[in-house]
């Protein structure tokens, strides 16, 4: 059985200023989120969910379904605020979907083989999707065993601002023991810096593992993540902010030993546009890639 790929693609990308998800940085127009379908299809994946916002529906089908026609069963599905479990209510003044662990559920309807999560706005490389798509294959459908790409902190910064990174405590058996959320990550004259939980500021080597949430799970996954959002919501329905992301659920899960999680080697080549004046630098790397002949100069033919 083929693992399938789950992308998140309903952000909006604020900082960036637009729908980052679909902006061309490829030679033949192509966008981020392509070269990642592109590497999943050549590491065995066989369909494709896309979680996505039902206002941008036409526009993402029309850039993105077309290319895929004959490679991947292709399924989208709607993150909305409403879609959340009978007897909870949508606090007033709340815009935003309830996180990425929100966005995972949303999908279970569509998944029933291991699979992996993505980002649509960051290229993870042709390595960090042949080690995930050889997990899922050899794994079983009913164990509580999951994975993570982990990269190299200091590979994954902006030049243009500071970003939010999850920093991993992975043992020497390349397990992951949990990710802490650190902000305000970026270089300094002393080196790379980030915030603690207590607001200080703390420098570090670079070499520490950084998860830009790339997850592998099977589908008893999905078991866990509705036990933690239904305790979310008892705790935060009321909150027109509060958010569950897959990190703050892992922990839970790894904490209690309910579940072990892999640290995967993702390789050098992870890069992403969390700011505007990052695109530049992305078009540039991709350029080097196809220069090299890693990537076709159009992807889609």
């Amino acid at each position: 059985m083929k693992p399938t790929l789950v992308i998140l693609a309903a952000g909006i990308g604020n900082r960036y200023g637009g729908l980052k998800q679909m902006d061309a940085v490829g030679p033949s127009g192509e966008t981020i989120m392509d070269y990642s379908l592109y590497d999943a299809f050549r590491a065995g994946f066989g369909k494709a969910v896309f979680i996505i916002r039902k206002a941008i529906e036409a526009e993402f089908k029309e850039v993105i379904w077309k290319k895929l026609r004959g490679r991947f069963e292709v399924e989208y599905v709607f993150q909305e605020l409403e879609d959340i479990p009978h007897g909870y209510a949508v606090p007033s003044g709340r815009a935003k979907p309830w996180g990425t662990m929100h966005a995972v559920l949303v999908a279970e309807r569509n998944v029933r083989e291991p699979f992996a999560v993505i980002n649509a706005d960051d290229f993870y490389g042709r390595q960090a999707f042949a080690a995930m798509a050889h997990f899922l294959t050899g794994a079983k459908a009913d164990a509580a065993v999951f994975a993570l790409v982990g990269y190299k902190l200091g590979s994954t910064l902006s030049e243009h601002g500071s970003v939010v990174r999850g920093v991993c405590d992975v043992d020497d058996r390349g397990q992951l023991k949990a990710v802490f959320e650190r902000t305000n990550v970026e270089k300094t004259d002393g080196g790379i810096a980030f915030k603690d939980e207590a607001g200080r500021s703390v420098v570090c080597s670079g070499n520490e593992t950084a998860s830009m949430n790339f997850w592998g799970f099977t589908p008893a996954f999905f078991s866990f993540a509705k036990r933690e959002f239904e305790l979310f919501l008892k705790e935060n329905s009321r909150n027109p902010k509060s958010e569950l992301y897959i990190p703050l659920v892992i922990n839970i899960l790894v904490n209690r030993g309910e579940a072990e999680v892999r640290v995967l080697d993702g390789g050098e080549k992870w890069f992403g546009v969390t700011y505007l004046e990052d695109k530049p630098r992305v078009v540039a790397e991709i350029d080097k890639l196809v220069q090299a002949g890693l990537y076709p100069r159009k992807l889609w033919t």
